[in-house]
């Protein structure tokens, strides 16, 4: 008797908690689907005509395409040089935090992680300008100089339960730290480089603020970026705004559709190490 209530009491919070995700999405549809005539009759009900012509019109004021690459660039670079760089990094910690300079680097690492980028972004902006990176690469390079904080943490909480033993064998077998770390301890690192994949393609697919100081050609603006000057410009077109918002959510949609079960496990497996 007491499983069963407890089965309907997560089935009701369950519901609940899906009820609060699905309604807002239900909402940016309906308005996206409807013509500024209908959205003023009202806002939830569905219309008897689907105006599809929203998104066609959406994709043309932002276009869609080209700031679409945009973001897919940014984003996959940002990405695999993180993993790549941010995991030497730890790996080197984390491999000797018995020597000072090794252990100061890490707690300088970790003290970053509590300074608020507002704070930076002003004089951040006008060095990457002097410097010429105001562009895409500068873009690039800040959202890896950005996350190593936090990744690093993670990294060296994982590798901290790699066995050694696994490296002590290789070393006597004549393999050097460079070929140790590429062979056995990077495959090892798959569910915290997944991890750390993850949080870090959406923070820059999804990031508002930084490319928004970055980037100042229209030609280089991101998906998220090219919101801002859309709903700028139609201020009271709600209905090609949301058409607008639904075609930049849709890639990371479609992504966790068909990875979800790939991506929940490694999440999970990374977290649990």
């Amino acid at each position: 008797m007491s499983r069963t209530k407890n089965n309907w009491v997560a089935t009701v919070f369950l519901i609940i908690g899906a009820l609060f995700i699905l309604f807002p999405i239900y909402m940016a549809i309906m308005v996206a689907v409807k013509s500024p005539q209908q959205l003023a009759q009202s806002v939830l009900s569905i219309p008897n005509k689907f105006h599809w012509g929203n998104f066609t019109q959406a994709m043309a004021v932002t276009h869609y395409f080209r700031t679409f690459m945009n973001s897919f660039v940014i984003t996959v670079f940002a990405v695999v040089l993180t993993v790549l760089t941010h995991s030497m990094v730890a790996y080197a910690i984390a491999r000797n935090m018995h020597r000072r300079f090794f252990k100061a680097v890490y707690y300088y690492f970790f003290a970053a992680m509590f300074v608020p980028f507002p704070i930076l972004m002003l004089p951040l902006v006008r060095q990457m300008s002097h410097i010429g990176l105001d562009g895409r690469i500068g873009l690039i390079i800040l959202y890896i100089v950005y996350g190593v904080s936090q990744n690093v943490f993670l990294y060296v909480g994982y590798l901290r339960s790699v066995p050694m033993e696994l490296e002590e064998a290789a070393l006597v077998d004549g393999a050097n730290r460079w070929t140790i770390f590429w062979r056995i301890v990077f495959p090892l690192m798959a569910p915290m480089n997944a991890t750390v994949a993850i949080l870090t393609g959406l923070w820059a697919w999804n990031d508002f603020l930084l490319p928004l100081v970055m980037l100042s050609n229209p030609n280089q603006y991101t998906l998220p970026l090219v919101q801002y000057a859309f709903q700028s410009q139609y201020s009271t077109n709600y209905s090609l705004a949301f058409a607008s918002y639904l075609l930049a959510l849709l890639p990371m949609i479609i992504i966790y559709i068909f990875f979800q079960k790939w991506i929940v496990n490694n999440v999970t497996k990374g977290a649990i190490k």
